[in-house]
């Protein structure tokens, strides 16, 4: 059984972003704070830290330690394929609309992983021989039986209700795979296998006379009336009893019954396997549409509005969005914040100027919010929402200088400008905040006016956040139909809308208006 919620053709696997030594290593404080720095490549780690993810990552999983490790492989892992993330895209519609009931498909697999544990804590240490395995592996499918029922049924019960591709296949394989005619014949075998009747063997004498093929057989059904098999004389048979001291008797017995039980008990062992497979990989798909519907539940509260995008082809130019928020400020804040209105199909490049604390960095992080959000299949913070997917997401946001900086400012963002170089790929979105202005304007805007065409050059789309007006003026005054300029706004009083509009960059920032808003005594 497969689960194919995440992908139409294979498993979701969180290792794959988080390879299993990795995994182990990191450690959580009980706020259940990510480390970036330690989970992920560099390159990853400033996007997680630039666009504020840890507040996204808290807000999926409400305090759930599970839903949180899911979160975090499944929106860093980008789709780039505009049908994979549609096909993601139905099956949370599928879950917007139907909550409840997909609510109660991932409570399954919960309740099938509490019993487990609770199963394993006294067995696990037997688990060596056939004996044990089979125990062990037969418990595992009977507990699971009640679970794998009530999964049928709510399949039965509900299947007409969802309109996904994904979740449609997902019912039509539950009632083709677990039809009570099935489950009855599993019931019955799993009986069987408890042997409350002994063990049937039969053997072949082999060099030495030891026994050899030795093979577990299936007794004859005695389906006489009781009456009969006990007024009706027995046959006679051939047979001995074991002294109740003979401690060598009763092992060599033990050693015959376990190697008879040795193929069956692998048999079942795989049964067990491939439910508690399948029960793995449904509460794991099932745990990143969980974690939407949490924050969708959060954002509703705030009044706030979320889109499905529209994803285009990577080779394409596109970016058109209505009310485009910041949804870690909102979830920061706890109350609606100002989104942007842009069309920018056709641009490569986002030249963004204008005021002091006019909401350009804010801006900025909810593009590279919304743009892993669209690639993860999920929804985005805006009134609607549309682009082309990219080929990789990177972020150059300056830093304040620390101890930990050993060549200056400007060379630790030549460094991770290099690192980024290193990494990136045609079709890649980059977002610089603030970059390179750790030196004079003119060096700094001539080394940024390289990178940038560089960048161009290699189709790589940029977002580009400046105070150095030379620059942001230089590829103005190109005119070049693949660039846009957005201006943060600033009313006469020197008032912030927080909105950006699109206006040709100025030679101020108009940090005077800062500096009267703090110091004025009058």
């Amino acid at each position: 059984m497969k689960v194919f919620l995440m992908y139409p053709d294979r498993d979701f696997d969180p290792k794959q972003k988080f390879p299993p030594p990795e995994r182990a290593a990191r450690q959580y404080h009980r706020s259940k704070k990510f480390d970036p720095n330690r989970d992920l490549p560099p390159t990853e780690a400033a996007a997680v830290q630039d666009l504020e993810l840890e507040t996204l990552f808290v807000a999926m999983a409400q305090g759930d330690e599970f839903l949180y490790d899911m979160a975090v492989p499944a929106v860093l892992s980008s789709l780039t394929a505009p049908d994979a993330i549609l096909y993601r895209q139905q099956i949370l519609q599928d879950c917007l609309r139907q909550p409840d009931i997909v609510r109660q498909i991932y409570n399954i697999p919960i309740q099938f992983s509490e019993r487990k544990r609770r199963h394993l804590w006294s067995t696990w240490s037997r688990a060596s021989s056939p004996g044990a395995i089979l125990t062990s592996a037969r418990d595992i499918l009977e507990m699971s039986l009640d679970l794998l029922r009530t999964l049928k049924q709510l399949a039965d019960d509900h299947a007409a209700e969802f309109e996904s591709p994904g979740f449609g296949r997902f019912f039509e394989m539950l009632q083709q795979e677990l039809d009570n005619d099935y489950l009855a014949v599993v019931e019955h075998h799993l009986k069987a296998l408890k042997f409350r009747s002994g063990v049937l063997l039969s053997a072949e004498l082999g060099p030495g006379n030891e026994g050899a093929n030795i093979v577990l057989r299936q007794p004859n059904p005695d389906d006489r009336f009781w009456l009969k098999r006990v007024l009706v004389q027995k046959l006679p048979t051939y047979s001995f009893s074991l002294h109740p001291r003979d401690d060598h008797g009763a092992r060599a017995l033990g050693d015959l019954r376990e190697k008879g039980l040795n193929r069956v008990a692998n048999a079942v062992a795989q049964s067990a396997d491939h439910v508690d497979s399948f029960f793995n990989a449904l509460r794991q798909e099932l745990a990143f549409y969980i974690g939407c519907l949490n924050l969708a539940g959060q954002l509703a509260q705030l009044e706030e509005p979320i889109a499905f995008p529209q994803p285009a082809p990577a080779n394409e130019r596109h970016h058109s969005f209505t009310s485009l928020y910041d949804v870690a400020l909102a979830l920061t804040v706890q109350q609606k914040v100002v989104g942007n209105d842009v069309a920018a199909a056709g641009k490569g490049l986002v030249m963004i100027t204008g005021a002091n604390q006019g909401g350009k960095s804010t801006f900025l992080r909810s593009i590279g919010q919304a743009q892993l959000m669209m690639q993860c299949g999920m929804f985005v913070a805006a009134e609607s929402f549309s682009a082309n997917v990219c080929c990789g997401l990177f972020t150059h946001y300056k830093r304040e200088e620390d101890a930990s900086m050993e060549n200056g400012k400007f060379n630790e963002e030549m460094g991770r400008m290099s690192a980024i170089i290193d990494a990136i790929s045609p079709h890649a979105l980059i977002l610089f905040n603030e970059s390179f202005a750790a030196t004079n304007e003119r060096e700094g805007s001539e080394i940024a006016r390289q990178i940038v065409s560089a960048l161009l050059e290699k189709q790589i789309k940029i977002f580009f956040v400046t105070h150095l007006y030379e620059l942001a003026r230089g590829f103005y005054d190109q005119q070049t139909a693949n660039t846009l300029f957005l201006r943060a706004e600033r009313e006469t009083d020197g008032h912030r809308t927080f909105k950006l509009i699109e206006k040709e960059p100025l030679p101020t920032s108009y940090g005077p208006d800062l500096y009267h808003k703090v110091f004025e005594t009058g």
